[in-house]
């Protein structure tokens, strides 16, 4: 059967099982070789590197370590270096160099318990200082530079006597040059929160009503311009960020998806408009943002306030009866991806006729 139209096809190209879970998936940057961070039976770590070949996988190296790992990201990283941060079950935030995966050329206690999400800047994206940001169950996120490993460069923590609220997801944004940058940060009941590290303040914050599996900018080193969030309800909501009315905030639109819950969401390195989500059920659905004519329109109250496009879906495969738990674009090789299963697989694919959207 040929496929005769546009549509874009999402093709399984390796599916290989594991003794072990996989937390968390990453193409190593201008590689064929991806990270695979999870833990096996006995609860211990495993960091394994894998290089694509002809049909499929080979394992090139492995470290175990006593905790196991949750989260990675070479976003702090040069890609002369392409070091990976990686955050565990216990706190932990170390950095690996891939080429001597012996000991971390970087370690700190960054949080009192599990690093639920981790995201690097400066290094491969954005302008300004390498820095990474952990969130984690204590309810704290912490912004660090590697450089200076003693204390965070910048932290959003519980108010004193507040519930503490399990940090889920984080995602850097804004660093297009020295003087600008943000953290947002998503939460297990809902909130949402914008931390401007320039300003060293909140700059916006809101609530999605259940809690946020996942954010991400569509780009890290633009000016701020669309924030997609994932959430429990099988839904996501999709944010212009251009435009922040005093009163109303950000515009947003909200869209169903996979009929459970939305694990994350990816955006295309080679097009920031499409995107992709991942599934408790197992799929993945491939999406598109088309922008309206105008982008904002001038209020009553004589406050601009942002005008949303529409999103389109492309196409959607079920791959497993359990969730995508991550899911990684290769930033050299439009339409090739990877992905971590709870079914104990990791799985690349290939999107086509993405070049055509």
């Amino acid at each position: 059967m040929v496929d005769v139209t546009n549509k874009p096809q999402i093709i399984e190209h390796v599916n290989q099982s594991l003794s072990q879970t996989v937390y968390d998936t990453k193409w190593i940057p201008c590689s064929a070789r991806f990270v695979l961070l999870g833990s096996p039976a006995r609860q211990t770590g495993l960091v394994q590197v894998y290089n694509l070949v002809k049909g499929g996988i080979e394992l090139q190296v492995e470290l175990e370590r006593p905790k196991a790992f949750k989260c990675g990201t070479f976003g702090a990283s040069t890609l002369a270096e392409r070091h990976l941060a990686t955050g565990d079950f216990a706190g932990g935030l170390d950095m690996w160099d891939l080429e001597k995966l012996t000991q971390p050329i970087f370690s700190v206690k960054a949080h009192e318990t599990i690093i639920n999400a981790i995201d690097g800047c400066g290094g491969l994206k954005g302008a300004g200082a390498p820095e990474i940001a952990t969130g984690g169950r204590d309810g704290c996120v912490h912004v660090w530079d590697p450089r200076q490993k003693e204390r965070p460069v910048a932290s959003m923590e519980p108010e004193e006597g507040a519930p503490v609220r399990d940090c889920w997801s984080v995602a850097f944004g804004d660093a297009h040059s020295a003087s600008s940058r943000v953290v947002a940060a998503g939460y297990d009941n809902g909130d949402v929160k914008l931390l401007d590290l320039v300003a060293g303040k909140i700059r916006w914050e809101t609530n999605v009503s259940n809690g946020v599996c996942g954010l991400e900018f569509d780009r890290k080193d633009i000016e701020t311009n669309k924030l997609v969030m994932t959430t429990l309800e099988s839904r996501y909501r999709l944010y212009d960020m251009r435009t922040l009315h005093p009163v109303h905030g950000y515009s947003f639109l909200s869209q169903p998806a996979h009929e459970s819950t939305v694990w994350g969401v990816k955006h295309l390195p080679q097009n920031r408009d499409v995107f992709m989500t991942c599934g408790g059920n197992g799929s993945l659905e491939l999406w598109k943002y088309s922008y309206p004519t105008q982008r904002k329109i001038m209020e009553r109250d004589g406050h601009e306030k942002g005008v949303l496009g529409s999103v389109e879906q492309l196409q959607k495969k079920t791959f497993s009866t359990q969730p995508v738990a991550s899911f990684d674009w290769n930033a050299d090789k439009e339409g090739l991806a990877v992905m971590g299963i709870l079914d104990q697989t990791v799985r690349v694919v290939v999107c086509t006729k993405l070049n055509l959207l």
